[in-house]
Protein backbone atom coordinates (compact mmCIF):
# COMPACT_ATOMS: atom_id res chain seq x y z
CA UNK A 1 0.00 0.00 0.00
CA UNK A 2 1.80 3.22 -1.03
CA UNK A 3 1.52 6.73 0.91
CA UNK A 4 -1.46 7.88 -0.90
CA UNK A 5 -3.63 4.85 -0.14
CA UNK A 6 -2.33 4.78 3.64
CA UNK A 7 -3.23 8.31 4.04
CA UNK A 8 -6.84 8.02 2.49
CA UNK A 9 -7.23 5.11 4.39
CA UNK A 10 -6.80 7.37 7.65
CA UNK A 11 -8.84 10.48 6.60
CA UNK A 12 -11.62 7.58 5.58
CA UNK A 13 -10.93 6.26 9.47
CA UNK A 14 -11.17 9.59 10.86
CA UNK A 15 -14.75 10.40 8.79
CA UNK A 16 -15.69 7.52 9.73
CA UNK A 17 -15.42 7.92 13.77
CA UNK A 18 -17.19 11.30 13.33
CA UNK A 19 -19.72 10.44 11.66
CA UNK A 20 -20.85 7.65 14.35
CA UNK A 21 -19.87 9.53 17.21
CA UNK A 22 -22.60 12.38 15.24
CA UNK A 23 -24.85 9.46 14.76
CA UNK A 24 -24.78 8.17 18.36
CA UNK A 25 -25.42 11.39 19.84
CA UNK A 26 -28.12 11.91 17.23
CA UNK A 27 -29.55 8.74 17.94
CA UNK A 28 -30.22 9.09 21.09
CA UNK A 29 -31.14 12.84 20.81
CA UNK A 30 -29.40 13.34 24.01
CA UNK A 31 -26.93 11.16 25.73
CA UNK A 32 -24.77 11.31 28.14
CA UNK A 33 -20.96 11.67 27.98
CA UNK A 34 -20.26 8.13 29.31
CA UNK A 35 -22.86 6.55 26.78
CA UNK A 36 -20.89 7.67 23.52
CA UNK A 37 -17.94 5.43 23.84
CA UNK A 38 -19.53 2.02 23.94
CA UNK A 39 -22.76 2.88 21.42
CA UNK A 40 -19.33 4.38 19.42
CA UNK A 41 -17.84 0.97 19.67
CA UNK A 42 -20.67 -1.00 18.82
CA UNK A 43 -21.30 0.56 15.67
CA UNK A 44 -17.32 0.58 14.86
CA UNK A 45 -17.64 -3.17 15.19
CA UNK A 46 -20.98 -3.02 13.32
CA UNK A 47 -19.32 -1.41 10.39
CA UNK A 48 -16.70 -3.68 10.17
CA UNK A 49 -13.90 -1.41 11.59
CA UNK A 50 -11.18 -2.94 13.27
CA UNK A 51 -11.27 -2.64 16.86
CA UNK A 52 -7.44 -1.19 18.92
CA UNK A 53 -6.15 -0.84 22.07
CA UNK A 54 -7.22 3.15 22.18
CA UNK A 55 -10.52 3.01 20.55
CA UNK A 56 -11.78 4.55 23.86
CA UNK A 57 -8.97 7.23 23.41
CA UNK A 58 -9.88 7.68 19.64
CA UNK A 59 -13.62 7.90 20.41
CA UNK A 60 -12.67 10.78 22.81
CA UNK A 61 -10.58 12.48 21.13
CA UNK A 62 -13.34 12.30 18.37
CA UNK A 63 -15.62 13.52 20.48
CA UNK A 64 -13.51 16.43 22.09
CA UNK A 65 -13.19 17.71 18.42
CA UNK A 66 -16.40 17.40 17.30
CA UNK A 67 -17.61 19.92 20.33
CA UNK A 68 -14.67 21.73 19.42
CA UNK A 69 -15.31 22.34 15.68
CA UNK A 70 -18.64 23.50 17.21
CA UNK A 71 -20.88 20.18 16.01
CA UNK A 72 -21.83 19.12 19.44
CA UNK A 73 -22.26 20.71 23.05
CA UNK A 74 -22.61 19.46 26.52
CA UNK A 75 -26.08 20.30 27.88
CA UNK A 76 -25.84 19.39 31.80
CA UNK A 77 -23.46 17.11 31.28
CA UNK A 78 -24.80 16.03 28.12
CA UNK A 79 -24.07 15.61 24.75
CA UNK A 80 -26.22 17.23 21.87
CA UNK A 81 -26.07 17.80 18.10
CA UNK A 82 -25.74 21.28 17.47
CA UNK A 83 -27.42 22.97 14.34
CA UNK A 84 -24.34 22.95 12.61
CA UNK A 85 -23.98 18.94 13.32
CA UNK A 86 -27.06 17.98 12.28
CA UNK A 87 -25.97 20.06 8.89
CA UNK A 88 -22.47 18.20 8.91
CA UNK A 89 -23.81 14.86 9.68
CA UNK A 90 -26.13 15.29 6.96
CA UNK A 91 -23.54 15.77 4.32
CA UNK A 92 -21.39 12.58 5.73
CA UNK A 93 -24.71 10.82 5.19
CA UNK A 94 -25.31 11.83 2.27
CA UNK A 95 -21.68 11.02 0.44
CA UNK A 96 -22.20 7.89 1.62
CA UNK A 97 -25.40 6.97 -0.26
CA UNK A 98 -24.65 9.91 -3.60
CA UNK A 99 -22.57 7.99 -5.72
CA UNK A 100 -24.79 4.38 -5.78
CA UNK A 101 -23.63 3.56 -9.67
CA UNK A 102 -27.14 3.70 -11.59
CA UNK A 103 -27.48 0.77 -13.83
CA UNK A 104 -26.89 2.79 -17.14
CA UNK A 105 -25.37 6.02 -17.19
CA UNK A 106 -26.74 9.01 -18.59
CA UNK A 107 -24.01 10.08 -20.26
CA UNK A 108 -24.02 13.39 -19.04
CA UNK A 109 -20.87 14.69 -16.90
CA UNK A 110 -21.21 16.22 -13.61
CA UNK A 111 -18.85 19.55 -13.34
CA UNK A 112 -18.33 21.64 -10.34
CA UNK A 113 -15.65 24.71 -10.91
CA UNK A 114 -15.48 27.13 -7.75
CA UNK A 115 -13.56 29.96 -7.22
CA UNK A 116 -12.80 30.28 -3.60
CA UNK A 117 -10.72 33.77 -2.63
CA UNK A 118 -7.30 33.40 -1.19
CA UNK A 119 -7.88 34.34 2.45
CA UNK A 120 -10.47 30.99 2.54
CA UNK A 121 -7.47 29.12 1.75
CA UNK A 122 -8.73 26.54 4.04
CA UNK A 123 -12.02 26.49 3.08
CA UNK A 124 -10.59 25.56 -0.60
CA UNK A 125 -9.14 22.30 0.94
CA UNK A 126 -11.70 21.15 2.48
CA UNK A 127 -13.42 20.75 0.10
CA UNK A 128 -11.19 19.53 -2.42
CA UNK A 129 -10.30 16.42 0.32
CA UNK A 130 -14.54 16.50 0.40
CA UNK A 131 -14.69 16.10 -3.72
CA UNK A 132 -11.79 13.09 -3.61
CA UNK A 133 -13.43 11.69 -0.43
CA UNK A 134 -16.79 11.42 -2.06
CA UNK A 135 -15.41 10.50 -5.62
CA UNK A 136 -14.86 13.31 -7.73
CA UNK A 137 -11.85 13.38 -10.41
CA UNK A 138 -9.73 16.64 -10.32
CA UNK A 139 -9.56 17.64 -13.79
CA UNK A 140 -7.79 20.90 -12.19
CA UNK A 141 -7.20 22.33 -8.78
CA UNK A 142 -10.75 23.98 -9.05
CA UNK A 143 -12.44 21.68 -11.44
CA UNK A 144 -13.67 18.29 -10.21
CA UNK A 145 -15.97 15.52 -12.38
CA UNK A 146 -18.64 12.73 -11.70
CA UNK A 147 -20.79 11.20 -14.07
CA UNK A 148 -23.43 10.56 -11.69
CA UNK A 149 -26.17 12.79 -10.33
CA UNK A 150 -24.97 14.63 -7.12
CA UNK A 151 -26.73 17.74 -7.01
CA UNK A 152 -28.11 17.50 -3.97
CA UNK A 153 -24.95 16.60 -2.50
CA UNK A 154 -23.65 19.94 -4.09
CA UNK A 155 -26.19 21.86 -2.51
CA UNK A 156 -25.46 20.20 1.42
CA UNK A 157 -21.62 21.16 -0.20
CA UNK A 158 -22.36 24.74 -0.75
CA UNK A 159 -24.54 25.59 2.74
CA UNK A 160 -21.56 23.50 4.70
CA UNK A 161 -18.68 25.69 3.75
CA UNK A 162 -20.94 29.03 3.01
CA UNK A 163 -19.69 29.56 -0.64
CA UNK A 164 -22.87 30.22 -2.54
CA UNK A 165 -22.09 31.06 -5.75
CA UNK A 166 -17.92 30.34 -5.35
CA UNK A 167 -19.20 27.21 -6.68
CA UNK A 168 -21.12 26.36 -10.03
CA UNK A 169 -22.63 23.00 -10.83
CA UNK A 170 -22.85 22.00 -14.03
CA UNK A 171 -24.05 18.91 -16.22
CA UNK A 172 -22.67 18.89 -19.57
CA UNK A 173 -22.90 16.09 -22.57
CA UNK A 174 -18.99 15.98 -23.65
CA UNK A 175 -15.61 16.49 -22.11
CA UNK A 176 -12.72 16.47 -24.61
CA UNK A 177 -10.53 13.51 -24.33
CA UNK A 178 -12.48 12.30 -21.65
CA UNK A 179 -11.64 8.36 -22.12
CA UNK A 180 -9.19 8.90 -18.91
CA UNK A 181 -12.79 10.21 -17.39
CA UNK A 182 -14.25 7.20 -18.17
CA UNK A 183 -11.55 4.52 -17.33
CA UNK A 184 -11.45 6.07 -13.18
CA UNK A 185 -15.07 5.60 -13.40
CA UNK A 186 -15.15 2.29 -15.14
CA UNK A 187 -17.72 3.33 -17.89
CA UNK A 188 -17.48 2.23 -22.05
CA UNK A 189 -15.00 4.41 -23.45
CA UNK A 190 -15.36 5.64 -26.99
CA UNK A 191 -12.91 4.00 -29.62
Amino acid sequence: MGNIEKTYAKIRKRADLRRIVLDTVAAASVISVGLVAPNAIGAMVKLGLLPTKRQKDSIRAARNNLVRQGLLRYDNGKLRLTALGARKLGLLRNAEHTFSKPRKWDKRWRVLIFDIPEKRRGVREKIRRTLSFVGFMRLQDSVWVCPYDCEDFVTLLKADFKIGKDMLYMIVDVIEYDTPLRRHFGLPCNV
